[in-house]
């Protein structure tokens, strides 16, 4: 029996606005002591009235925008009831019917190519507190400093086949939410959590009717992208099994994740929508969108604010520069990393157009170099700088500017690679710019080939055993002649030009 994975994803985002999403406690509250960022409104006091956080609302709208979500004339809250130690109100402040984003999509990258993502919609509601259970499992403790934070929640189609289309779609839904600075979206502390719903069918996978799919299971607690990964590998399986003995699920359940076990955990079986008695939040006016009304959401003017996303630029870097897509995703998964090479670039070309060596007009001159410069300050800056800062745990102590200015000096062929990389770790050392630390160490100033030919004389002169090996078949030892010399030399030479030179006169 051959059967299709079919997955939807829930996924929840924690917005870093400065207060809560319906009170003004401080929005900071997982770096606080436990419940001391809390109030008798995130608390649930009778009597008191929630406030809509209007930040909250314009980054959701935001966040609805970039993954090609509509966004309503009319948006408005809704009481979902359920009866949880961690939800002092017992009941939670969220949206059923009218959410802020409906209909959306996003493109994610596969071993078959590129797959789109249909998003059902993306609503706002506050998060509930966070519960610690004793090791015995028998106390449990509540912290409601995240009581009421505002929390996006992104329900995707269920147009994912498999556990590793499902971890890249989390994987550039958070770099996303990054981009756009509305959330850290770190996994490890909750500011991002995905629920995955998994089903198996036996219909074809072009031709699969969702209404006749059996029930669906949720899976709990996956706080990692390996996690999301595994879990649903692992319920593939057993569900595969069930599908095998002729026994597939026949009713909605959510399973919890062991990390430890490499398990899912049956929990319960899973509500409906009418089980939480959802009825519109009376204390809270609906939200408004339309156009020159009163007090509206200005949702053109946020739309006109988005920024250059990660799929656009990843794109753009490929076309205008010819990096490869690799290299490309590479320094894009990063938006620092992104803005430094952006800065760079541009750098180099106003020193490029400066310099006036070349014939035409500026875009002429910039188009003729821009590629191979581009392919420079990407290689020197991920393969060289990057590894500095993560093999000495520092910031990235290297400004764009002197980057450039670095990436120039290559380029002209002042130095070699070996001074290149020599000098790259001086400037991550000192923060300085990199013609000063040249003159301060006395580098790139080469060395003559007349003196290199002498050295090649003295150390030949002065290695008779090693010459003798070298002439009787050990070539090796090549390396062991270039390391003297480069020594000799202070590593101002080339090494290449120094083998090719030892090599003839070896002979």
């Amino acid at each position: 029996m051959k059967l299709t994975t079919v997955i939807g994803l829930e996924i929840h985002v924690q917005l870093k606005t400065k207060s809560k999403m319906f009170c003004s406690c401080d929005n900071s509250g997982e770096n606080q002591p436990a419940n001391t960022t809390v109030c008798p409104i995130c608390m649930g006091h009778p009597g008191m009235l929630p406030v809509t956080n209007r930040q909250a609302v314009e980054w959701s709208v935001m966040a609805a925008l970039a993954i090609g979500c509509e966004i309503p004339k009319i948006s408005k809250f809704d009481r979902k009831s359920y009866f949880y130690p961690d939800l002092p109100k017992n009941y939670q402040i969220s949206q059923l019917d009218q959410p802020i984003g409906l209909g959306g999509k996003l493109m994610i990258d596969t071993k078959d190519g590129k797959r789109e993502i249909g998003i059902t919609r993306l609503h706002l509601e506050e998060d509930a507190a966070k519960n610690f259970h004793s090791p015995d499992g028998k106390n449990t403790l509540v912290d409601y400093n995240r009581s009421s934070t505002p929390l996006m929640e992104i329900v995707t189609e269920p147009d994912m086949r498999s556990p590793q289309e499902a971890k890249a779609f989390a994987q550039e839904l958070r770099l996303i939410m990054r981009y756009l600075g509305v959330s850290d979206a770190d996994m490890e502390k909750g500011h991002l959590r995905c629920d995955a719903n998994v089903s198996l069918t036996d219909q074809a996978p072009d031709k699969i009717d969702i209404k006749k799919l059996h029930p669906k299971t949720e899976i709990k607690n996956l706080n990692s992208f390996k996690a999301i990964e595994r879990a649903l590998e692992y319920e593939i399986q057993r569900q595969t099994k069930l599908w095998q003995e002729g026994t597939p699920p026949n009713q909605q359940s959510t399973r919890g994740w062991d990390e430890n076990k490499g398990i899912t955990e049956e929990q319960r079986f899973k509500e409906e929508a009418s089980d939480y008695r959802y009825f519109p939040e009376p204390d809270l006016p609906p939200l408004n969108f339309e156009p020159g009304t009163p007090n509206a959401i200005d949702v053109v003017a946020i739309k006109e604010s988005l920024i250059e996303l990660p799929q656009a630029k990843r794109q753009r870097y490929i076309e205008e520069f010819d990096l490869s897509a690799e290299n490309a995703k590479i320094v894009t998964d990063d938006k620092n990393l992104a803005d430094f090479f952006e800065q760079t670039i541009s750098e180099l070309r106003a020193w490029l157009i400066s310099l006036g060596e070349v014939e035409g007009t500026s875009e002429e001159i910039w188009q003729k170099s821009k590629a191979k410069l581009a392919k420079l300050a990407h290689n020197w800056l991920v393969n060289k700088l990057m590894a500095l800062t993560y093999k000495d745990g520092k910031k990235l102590n290297v400004t764009p500017e002197n980057f450039a200015e670095f990436i120039t000096i290559i380029y002209e062929n002042k130095i070699n690679s070996s001074i290149a990389q020599k000098l790259l770790e001086i400037m991550h050392t000192t923060g300085k710019d990199p013609s000063a630390i040249m003159d301060e160490q006395d580098l790139g100033k080469g060395v003559e080939n007349k003196d290199i030919e002498k050295i090649a004389d003295s150390i030949i002169a002065q290695n008779p055993s090693q010459v003798e090996q070298y002439k009787n078949g050990k070539e090796t030892l090549i390396q062991f002649f270039i390391g003297q010399m480069m020594r000799q030399t202070k590593g101002q030479a080339d090494p290449e030009q120094l083998k090719n030179i030892l090599i003839h006169k070896l002979k």
